[in-house]
């Protein structure tokens, strides 16, 4: 190095575009060039921060002072020689300090990634995306990549360039659209958002990144530097086995959950993931379930939205802690038997302008027509599922939380918004698809596509639909028409049988068809029965408030429900509070009422699902079938003026279970049933139990049957039926 010149000739204008953020290409300008000769070297630099800079080598040897060839902070210096490792030495007042240069460091992304970027079919979008701390020639810093094609800069800031939207102006890949930028010296921990001018010019309200792993907790919003998250796991033997675990022909018994309000400390404070691991999961597994879903946990501006209306779908909420404080919980729910569901939400995004909402100042993620990218019932946005690239997001999305957390399931909500353009709206305001329909092909296209990738990287995790229409085969492999859903949401047991049991008994004779119509059609898909968080709130009341009668009876109806639902083919969904019986709505906002648990019907509610989950587990004839129709025969549905039903449940090997549900306050005593073979039977359950908080109105434990032909069976007993009472008889 030598002949150091203090001239540049730079065009007045590429200086002036440099300066005010507006120059389309600042790698082409900042950073070392060969000059226009040939045979020097052209170094600039833009700090406006800094009252003077001088160009050092690595060691911080000064090179040559560098001159200041715009007023407001650009600065160069041209001289002889070879390309070399450099760095800035900058002063301003008494502070002196060095600083290493984005500007000299090579593209972030390779061909391949660029190339599936822009082709929309790259498979792990998250690896590459977003802020990811990384070492490029030695030196350690984060690399930054976020698509916004038809932007015209987009800016890195935050704290460590007073958020200055003219400094860190990134690199535009435009084969892909995406820009990125290496920036040396940072680490985990540091805010950032994206400066971006659209199109026509207008710098944008500051975006988060959509691939950000973490964030500010709400209500600030910004990014946060972190990374792919950090975890040495131990859950080996669970990972192998939880395709098992989530199979039609395994006991599946979801306990719903809002982790914002299961329970709070003192002060009404949101508890964190590690605490929740210390006393949520302990809990589930007591009560015998085998997965918890939770509420969506991806990042959400409104609390009131529950998360299902979340912008930052890479990031673990805040509000409960860290990135690594959820995988402890994931894996901790793992070491003691519990699977991990996670509710999902591809079908829209809120309209909040530090989120996805026009990103790049025209609408990217969602659709420009408000025809097609506005939900009214939720005042949000609708994805754009006919754009490669978004389906891509989504989908990398999906495997993201499969992949890096652990998570052994999604359910996926609002799939019926997705799969109709008519839905929710009025004749005149939705637009037909290509073939004059009302299908959304796009967005049936991309679940098929995410179902299937789930299929082949998801080892074994689960996929359930929230789909509440006569849509066919949602859960159906792909391979033959399907959704290729694994699960689908029974919303049409769930609002019958709840019609049926907030009827006054002595009017439920009338309507018999509430309990049996949903067996017509049981076996259509692999269904999940619900009763969720939608069910206690917006002034439905809770479950317990749904049931008629005075106190004793609305907690019989209520125990009689349950022990239904745990019988009827189909895998169990319960949100918290309803296993012991809240009296009061669900409010997002406080704990549920454990205090409750000091009455003995609460907790006898509670020792009854524990009862009915350890029954559901241990008989295989109430689970092995669940989505088969051999594993299902009506006994007796025709009772309606009693309000009895008597029904069979079968395993693969044809164990049988029988179910007598009485939904009437009246003893029913000798009262005659068929068997499908003689013997001895258990009583296995009673919901009338004393311990339940029942009269033990039973059969003390155990009948025998006769060689009396009933029911179309060669066998019978009679045997006397608990008021609002169901039983469960199995072969001793």
């Amino acid at each position: 190095m030598s002949e150091t010149r203090q001239c540049d000739d730079l065009q007045p204008g590429a200086a002036e575009a440099i300066v005010t953020g507006r120059h389309s290409d600042p790698f082409a300008v900042l950073g070392m060039h060969g000059a226009g000769d040939g045979r020097h070297l052209v170094v600039r630099t833009f700090a406006p921060h800094a009252e003077s800079v001088a160009l050092t080598d690595a060691a911080g040897k000064v090179v040559a002072p560098m001159e200041r060839i715009h007023p407001d902070g650009l600065y160069s210096v041209s001289l002889k020689g070879k390309p070399f490792d450099y760095r800035f030495s900058l002063c301003a007042g008494e502070h002196k300090w060095i600083e290493d240069d984005p500007y000299r460091f090579p593209p972030i992304l390779g061909e391949l990634d660029v190339y599936l970027v822009a082709e929309g079919r790259h498979r792990k979008l998250y690896e590459k995306l977003g802020a990811h701390p990384h070492v490029m020639e030695g030196v350690e810093g984060v690399a930054f990549v976020v698509w916004a094609p038809n932007a015209r800069r987009v800016s890195l800031v935050g704290d460590f360039n007073g958020w200055d939207g003219r400094r860190h102006v990134m690199r535009k890949r435009v084969e892909a659209g995406v820009w990125e930028i290496f920036v040396p010296g940072l680490g985990r921990g540091l805010y950032y958002k994206f400066e971006i001018v659209g199109p026509h010019g207008n710098v944008l309200p500051l975006k988060m990144d959509p691939l950000a792993f973490a964030t500010e907790q709400p209500p600030d919003t910004s990014s946060v530097v972190h990374g792919l998250v950090e975890h040495e796991w131990t859950d080996e033997s669970w990972m192998a086995a939880r395709g098992a675990k989530n199979d039609r022909a395994a006991p599946i018994s979801i306990y719903e959950v809002h982790l914002g309000s299961w329970r709070r400390g003192d002060g009404n404070v949101m508890l964190d993931y590690d605490t929740l691991a210390d006393e949520l999961i302990p809990y589930v597994k007591d009560l015998g379930f085998t997965h918890l879903e939770l509420l969506p946990i991806s990042e959400h501006p409104f609390s009131g939205s529950w998360g299902y209306q979340p912008i930052g779908l890479f990031a673990p909420t805040s509000r409960f802690g860290s990135p690594e404080g959820f995988a402890r919980f994931v894996e901790r729910a793992h070491h003691e038997g519990l699977g991990v569901i996670i509710d999902w939400v591809p079908a829209h995004f809120p309209t909040d302008a530090h989120g996805l909402a026009e990103f790049d100042g025209t609408p990217l993620y969602e659709h420009a027509d408000p025809r097609e990218g506005f939900h009214k019932d939720w005042n949000t946005l609708i994805y754009n599922l006919g754009r490669n690239e978004v389906a891509n997001f989504l989908e990398s999305n999906a495997l993201f939380w499969i992949d890096r957390y652990h998570v052994d399931g999604l359910r996926v909500d609002a799939v019926a918004s997705m799969l109709y353009r008519d839905y929710s709206r009025s004749h005149n305001e939705w637009v037909p698809n290509v073939h004059g329909g009302r299908e959304n092909l796009e967005a049936i296209a991309f679940l098929r596509s995410m179902n299937e990738r789930m299929l082949e990287d998801g080892e074994g995790a689960m996929t359930a639909a929230e789909e509440s229409t006569a849509f066919p085969s949602v859960s159906r492999p792909v391979k033959d028409g399907g959704l290729g859903f694994d699960f689908k949401w029974n919303m049409g047991w769930m609002h019958d049988t709840l019609q049926y049991i907030q009827r006054d008994p002595i009017y439920r004779r009338h309507h018999q068809d509430n309990i049996t119509f949903g067996l017509h059609y049981a076996f259509s898909e692999n269904f999940i029965l619900p009763l969720s968080h939608d069910e206690v709130v917006h002034g439905k009341g809770s479950m317990l408030g749904k049931m008629p009668g005075d106190r004793w009876q609305k907690f019989a109806n209520l125990r009689a429900y349950y022990a239904f639902m745990w019988t009827h083919p189909g895998k169990k969904l319960l949100f918290m509070g309803g296993e012991f019986g809240q009296g009061r709505e669900w409010n997002h906002d406080q704990s549920l009422d454990w205090h409750l648990l000091a009455d003995p019907f609460h907790g006898g509610v509670q020792s009854l699902i524990r009862d009915l989950n350890t029954l559901y587990r241990d008989e295989a004839a109430l689970h092995e079938r669940d989505c088969e129709p051999d594993g299902f025969e009506w006994i007796d549905a025709s009772d309606s003026q009693s309000s009895i039903f008597v029904y069979a449940r079968y395993s693969a090997d044809r164990r049988p279970a029988i179910v007598v549900v009485n939904f009437t306050p009246v003893v029913r005593t000798g009262y005659r049933i068929g068997f499908p073979e003689p013997g001895r039977w258990k009583e296995a359950l009673n919901t009338d139990a004393g311990v339940y908080g029942g009269t033990n109105v039973g059969n003390q434990g155990r009948i025998m049957t006769e060689a009396v032909p009933y029911h179309g069976r060669a066998h019978s007993a009679e045997i006397t039926l608990p008021p609002l009472g169901a039983l469960v008889f199995v072969p001793q």
